[in-house]
């Protein structure tokens, strides 16, 4: 209740007060904040805007006002915007008011319908709102699930162990949706990453800084997620074998790969050294098939320092927007309730509660710390012997070191490296003098083409000369006076062979000027390869003095190197005696380490011997006062039931046999199990919790048989009365006797069984009060229940066949809507004939089960006639749904010929429904909860609800139908008809509300006349009950 709720009305007339002027600027604050924190500009979010609205959620206590004006930004229009929302929703869940992951949860298909529509731009900010939307969706479903975790994954291993409980499937649960939220997380951080290469920004960039920003809330998600996950995976190990959880090691392994590269890649970005420091996990993942692994685990830790104040407000302010609690105007005011007093009883219980589950932990912790300091001795002994085997190791490799240097020493020879270099001088000479020989032959080869080619242009120019002097004839010819057309013929002819021969002497000039240009050329190269040769010959006789020269320095530095090795060796056998020396001395030191940590151990055992033994004493002691007060509290709560015998008060209070004995047999097995309890206590004093239970529950149950006991005397005949008050306070004494032996401690054999035999003659003191059945005769109630089961069948056979015979008649004679309509109804009255058809053999089937397993060596109508109300209660339901078929016929008749009402036809279908409904119940009252007969029951009876919904839904939809095609035109109505027709309706309204009042007072009192008649037949005492008690009941 705020505090406007308060104040009075009458302090003024303003039209605005304070409160609202104060909510006006809180709302004004909140939005300017919001769309400051989430604004179209590349850069990460502004953190005091952020704690603007984080503090809003406080003031608010929930996330109302934050949706309320985030909803209205631009997040699917503008990716900058929809990311830095998403990284403001992120804080808000981990910093903001509980509520708000509460009031969060009913938009998580906002956020999937952005992370869908995000996700098809695949550069950019696409990708990654895609999987931020994604992980938010996978933390709210997270925290729905797990409503005790915070938002902020912060909790003590108290609080993990109480909300995981002592049942292995929670942590397994609990393990699968923490590694389904470690993957979103994972995905996330690799999608930002991604995005950065694809960009080319780096963290110390707006753009950069903008994307990496929400990885901080990240990486604190991921710290305790890595946390719960391993000691879950622990506690998992230590219950389930192996192979039952390989899938989700091997899910641990890929999550422990991704997040240590995570965790490096975000400790190496610049833009992270002042916001967040970055834990590191171990180098190897923790085996969780080695108990002994779970110490070597260390929580992994993100620091977030505290950012510096920038521009904040007043403290007051803040402090006023926050403070919205009432304990100010309830001081001034007063609020009108006290708070009920504390029981002592109920104090002393929670205090001894409190010590035991110190005591307990009191014990693990010095188990715990005992079993830290032996292992951590046993690491230290092992590191030293490992130590020892290495100096032992190195001793022994220096020594093999020195032995094999002087082998090699011994077995080099003077002049190996020099006849290796001179061996490749000389495969370097051979080299050259073949390379020489081919060339040498080329050019001897092209030698004689060029002699061949000088010769054969010597004979071209001997014809070339010939030919010449034959044209100088010719010349001469043809200058003599002319001759015979032959003679020019022979004259062009002679000259075509002139211009022949001189294209044939340039052609050969041109080869021989080549051949003479190609000769000079090999004729150079001819020189310099035997230059070149002379070079190679002079550089090898140098290098073979040189490698002379060098085999000699060779051998005084195998001198000097021997010289030296002997040295090493020398000083390595001194290595070796101080090292042996220091190992004489560290084993001894070793010894006298190993005795100090044996004295100290031993010393802890004392201690610890110790430290149980007194804890146990306290403990023995604390049960024993435990036990004292259960007992105390039980007989209080039994005299008292039994001091009711002379309070006037309590003689009109009245009670039934029937009640009484419901009350009474939980009295034996309450015996029973306190018995049993009390020698399992006796055994085994740990299980304490058990015989508390068992003593509470006793004294409830034998201190409720003897209040209902008394009760039921008062409206018992004199005798009978007497009776059993006494056998109600005899049965009191007995377990007044149970308790005090149960305090003393040892057996209570002998007192449990006074007090059964005490509590049986009760019961059957009560079972003499039971009213008998009169109407029918107990040697017919057997048939009469096989009767009334076979009539009924017959009924629904009749009903069946008759609505059949309708839907044919219907079809023949209608069309249009009204054969669809009738049509539906008839199918479905149909089907729901069919489905009671089942639910009737069903019912007999397991009436048939009870009664074999019930009977014994009895008959069947001894079985019914001890069971006479069970009896009784199959009558009445198969009577109700005999007639609820034939009334849901009659109906359905009427419908189909227009004389009826859709109302009816509803209101029989649920009729028949509850009969049935009261036929199930009946047959499921001595029925074997794992019987397979129950089972079909149950499935018979969802198939006539599901039926009868079918016919109510039909009947409805014919109504709708009808109600549609009668519809008045109101379009042509003028105003003077309009206003008639409206008062019309007015009085029929008030006509409806008066039938439906009348109705409504004549239901009440036919349900009236229905309890009496019911109570009548059922045996009740009608004085009993008055009008009010019946109004009450209707």
């Amino acid at each position: 209740m705020s505090t406007r709720q308060h104040l009075p009305r009458g302090i003024g007339n303003r039209s605005k007060t304070a409160t609202d002027v104060e909510r006006e600027n809180f709302e004004k604050s909140q939005t300017v904040a919001i769309n400051k924190a989430i604004n179209n500009q590349e850069s990460p979010v502004k953190e005091k805007h952020v704690r603007i609205a984080i503090l809003g959620t406080f003031t608010e206590n929930g996330a109302s006002m934050f949706w309320h004006i985030a909803t209205k930004l631009p997040v699917q229009g503008n990716p900058i915007v929809c990311w830095k929302f998403c990284h403001v929703v992120h804080k808000l869940l981990r910093e903001g008011h509980p509520n708000v992951v509460v009031d969060s949860f009913k938009y998580c298909s906002h956020l999937k319908d952005l992370g869908k529509l995000w996700g098809h731009l695949r550069e950019g900010y696409g990708k990654s709102i895609e999987n931020y939307c994604r992980l938010l969706i996978q933390k709210l479903q997270f925290h729905k699930k797990n409503m005790e975790i915070p938002g902020n994954l912060k909790m003590s291993d108290e609080q993990f162990a109480k909300i995981c409980g002592s049942d292995v499937n929670n942590y397994f649960e609990i393990t699968v949706d923490m590694l389904d939220y470690m993957d979103e997380i994972l995905a996330l951080q690799h999608s930002v990453f991604s995005s950065l290469d694809m960009s080319r920004s780096n963290s110390m960039t707006n753009a950069g800084q903008c994307r990496l920003a929400p990885l901080i809330l990240c990486i604190q998600d991921s710290c305790q997620l890595y946390d719960y996950i391993v000691k879950s995976l622990f506690r998992l190990h230590s219950s389930l074998p192996p192979d039952t959880l390989s899938g989700h090691r091997d899910r641990f392994m890929t999550a422990y790969q991704k997040l240590k590269q995570f965790y490096l890649s975000s400790s190496n970005l610049q833009y992270f050294k002042n916001l967040v420091q970055v834990p590191f996990l171990p180098e190897e993942p923790p085996n969780f098939l080695i108990a002994s692994d779970f110490s070597k685990h260390v929580k992994p830790v993100a620091v977030v320092p505290e950012p510096e104040p920038e521009n904040e407000p007043d403290t007051d302010s803040i402090g006023d927007l926050i403070d919205t609690s009432e304990d100010k105007f309830d001081a001034a005011f007063g609020n009108g309730f006290e708070p009920p007093e504390i029981d002592e009883r109920d104090l002393l219980i929670e205090r001894l509660q409190k010590e035991i589950q110190f005591l307990k932990s009191e014990i693990e912790r010095i188990k715990f710390e005992d079993a830290r300091i032996i292992a951590a001795q046993k690491e230290e002994i092992a590191k030293l012997e490992k130590i020892l085997s290495e100096l032992r190791l190195s001793a022994d490799k220096a020594m093999k070191e020195t032995e094999s240097t002087r082998i090699k020493l011994e077995e080099a020879t003077v002049n190996a490296g020099a006849m290796a270099k001179l061996a490749e001088a000389e495969k370097h000479a051979k080299a050259n003098d073949e390379k020489f020989k081919k060339m040498k032959d080329i050019y001897n080869k092209l030698r004689e083409e060029h002699v061949a080619l000088i010769r054969k242009n010597a004979d071209t120019a001997k014809k070339l000369e010939v030919e010449k002097r034959l044209v100088q004839e010719k010349d001469q010819t043809i200058q003599s006076p002319p001759s015979v057309d032959c003679d020019q013929l022979h004259i062009l002819h002679l000259e075509n062979q002139v211009k022949t021969l001189g294209d044939t002497k340039a052609n050969l000039m041109s080869q021989l000027q080549s051949s003479e240009e190609e000769c000079e050329s090999l004729q150079a190269r001819l020189e310099a390869l035997e230059k070149e040769k002379h070079q190679s010959e002079d550089a090898l006789q140098l290098e073979i003095r040189n490698v002379q020269g060098q085999l000699a320095s060779l051998k005084d530095e195998m001198t000097t190197t021997e010289i030296k090795r002997k040295n090493e060796i020398d000083s390595l056998k001194n290595q070796l005696e101080n090292t042996l020396s220091e190992k004489k001395e560290m084993e001894t030191q070793l010894k006298e380490c190993i005795e100090d940590l044996q004295r100290r151990l031993n010393q802890l055992d004392t201690d610890k011997q110790a430290g149980e033994k007194r804890l146990q004493d306290n403990l023995s002691q604390l049960h024993k006062d435990l036990i004292a007060s259960a007992v105390n509290e039980g007989r209080k709560f039994i005299s008292d039931a039994m001091q009711q015998v002379e309070n006037p008060t309590h003689i009109p209070v009245r009670c039934t046999a029937e009640f009484l004995l419901l009350r009474a047999e939980p009295v034996l097995s309450s015996l029973e199990n306190l018995k049993t309890a009390q020698n399992v206590y006796t055994q085994n004093q740990t299980d304490l919790e058990a015989l508390l239970t068992t003593i509470t529950n006793f004294s409830h149950n034998m201190s409720d048989c003897v209040i209902n006991g008394i009760a039921t005397s008062h409206s018992a005949q004199l005798e009978a009365a007497e009776d059993l008050m006494s056998a109600c306070l005899s049965a009191g004494e007995s377990g007044l006797e149970v308790l005090n032996s149960v305090s003393k401690g040892g057996s209570i054999q002998s007192e449990v069984e006074k007090s059964t035999d005490k509590v049986k003659q009760l019961i059957k003191l009560a079972e003499d009060l039971v009213p008998k059945m009169v109407d029918v005769k107990e040697q017919e109630i057997g048939d009469l229940v096989e009767n009334e089961m076979n009539s009924t069948h017959v009924v629904l056979e009749q009903a069946a066949k008759k609505i059949e015979e309708m839907l044919h008649q219907t079809r023949k004679d209608m069309s249009g809507v009204e054969l669809t309509v009738n049509e539906s109804i008839l199918d479905s009255c149909t089907g729901l004939m069919k489905a009671i058809k089942v639910l009737l053999v069903k019912s007999q089937d397991l009436q048939k089960e009870i009664v074999a397993q019930g009977r014994g060596t009895s008959s069947v109508k001894e079985f019914y006639k001890k069971n006479h109300r069970w009896t009784e209660g199959l009558l009445s339901a198969a009577k109700a749904v005999g007639w609820g078929a034939t009334s849901l016929l009659d109906a359905a008749d009427k419908v189909v010929k227009g004389e009826g009402k859709f109302e009816e036809l509803i209101v029989c279908s649920n009729e028949i429904a509850a009969s049935t409904a009261q036929l199930v119940v009946a047959s499921k009252v001595k029925a074997d909860r794992k019987s397979k007969k129950l089972s079909e029951l149950s499935e018979a009876s969802k198939g006539v609800s599901s039926c009868t919904g079918k016919v109510v839904g039909s009947a409805r939809e014919a109504a709708q139908i009808i109600e549609e095609q009668s519809l008045m035109d109101f379009t042509k109505l003028n105003l003077m008809q309009a206003k008639k027709e409206e008062m019309q309706s007015q009085v029929r309204v008030l006509e409806l509300e008066k039938e439906l009042e009348t109705e409504r007072y004549k239901l009440g009192q036919v349900r009236k006349r229905h309890y009496q008649l019911a109570g009548e037949s059922e045996g009740w005492e009608t004085n009993e009950l008055t009008s009010t008690e019946l109004g009450e009941l209707i």
